[in-house]
């Protein structure tokens, strides 16, 4: 993902308004995006897609992960 850095410092959770991080998707075909957006909310845990570098910031579009534990 070519994406900023200066722009992840700014970008949030359209749902809680945490910070978001970079996280590759563990099983993700080599011609799929592989990368998204996760919250840093444990209760909210929501992963926004990242199609041809452009974030998808929509709550619709995330995925929601499963409970760590």
């Amino acid at each position: 993902m070519n994406l900023e850095p200066s722009l992840l410092e700014i970008l949030a959770c359209p749902a809680c308004h945490a910070r978001l991080t970079i996280e590759t998707l563990p099983d993700a075909p080599k011609d799929a995006d592989a990368e998204e957006l996760v919250c840093t909310n444990s209760e909210c845990r929501r992963a926004y897609p990242v199609r041809d570098d452009i974030p998808v910031l929509l709550i619709d579009e995330a995925r929601i992960l499963p409970v760590a534990g």
